[in-house]
């Protein structure tokens, strides 16, 4: 009996060491839980009651009560006067902007360019407006030893590269017009769109297909796919491309690449705070346009 009970003391120190026991874990995990729920359903509607968030959420009136005034207690949940209705403050956009002040562009991106450049073995890039020029902010070469007229640092013209055209595709008609009307249209290849007109002709079309191509003609035998990457704003800031030689390009292989690009330009845009519209909103967002 004695030993049972030293073994049980035993015990009870080593959960105290860890933080607790299971339960206690247990417990402040949902608890956890629940004020994010909290936080979630105010948020979506804007203003909420007691009753109502208690209803929506499967809470006792009780528990929501005890979490609402800990939140309002810190800061993060205001009531007002009239209509007694709880309201998110300013305090999680602060805490919000703190985090995207840490977030890094190349830096997010890496961990995606990466992750294609082994699934592919081709060259990735993330390119940048630069006036009327695209600059390559970012770089992962091929396995296969692909030479490429790219570096980081490096300018490329906007209207014969799959970047340029996603960077311009998401501009206003009449901003990408006036981008164009300082571009010199040096034909790279025989296949090198050769005025502002033409360029303008295709946008409408990237942007519905969600990515820009460059069918040789920037380079000869090289083809390039890129997708938009968005900041919080929606902006479209860089591009991500990934280059092949045309002789590995089979109708298979061109929508794997538009797949892995669209999947990791949209993991690369959630990181720096970007939200996917939904349908009601981007309604909303296209009727403003």
């Amino acid at each position: 009996m004695g030993k049972q009970r030293r073994d049980d003391d035993a015990h009870g120190q080593e959960a105290d060491s860890t933080g607790g026991t299971a339960n206690e874990k247990g417990e402040s995990v949902s608890s956890i839980g629940r004020v994010f729920a909290i936080l979630g359903a105010i948020g979506d509607s804007g203003e909420i009651g007691i009753s109502e968030l208690s209803q929506r959420l499967g809470l006792s009136k009780t528990t929501v009560h005890r979490v609402i005034q800990t939140l309002k207690a810190l800061g993060y949940v205001t009531q007002e006067i009239e209509t007694e209705r709880y309201r998110l403050t300013i305090r999680l956009f602060e805490l919000g902007a703190k985090a995207l002040e840490s977030v890094d562009l190349v830096r997010e991106a890496d961990v995606e360019m990466r992750r294609i450049g082994q699934a592919t073995r081709e060259a990735v890039h993330l390119g940048a407006f630069d006036e009327d020029a695209i600059i390559y902010i970012h770089k992962i070469d091929a396995d296969y030893g692909l030479r490429m007229q790219s570096r980081i640092g490096r300018r490329n013209p906007l209207h014969s590269t799959a970047i340029g055209k996603v960077l311009l595709a998401w501009m206003a008609p009449a901003e990408a017009r006036k981008v164009l009307s300082h571009v010199e249209f040096r034909k790279s290849t025989q296949k090198t769109l050769a005025s502002a007109d033409a360029v303008l002709s295709i946008l409408p079309r990237v942007r519905e297909q969600g990515y820009g191509e460059d069918n040789e003609e920037q380079e000869d035998g090289l083809r390039c796919l890129a997708v938009p990457v968005f900041d919080r704003f929606g902006r479209v800031i860089a591009g991500l491309s990934i280059s092949f030689p045309t002789m590995r390009c089979g109708a298979d292989t061109k929508s794997h690449y538009i797949a892995l690009l669209k999947q990791s330009g949209l993991a690369i845009s959630t990181r720096l705070g970007y939200r996917e519209a939904t349908a009601p909103e981007q309604t909303a967002i296209e009727g403003l346009s």
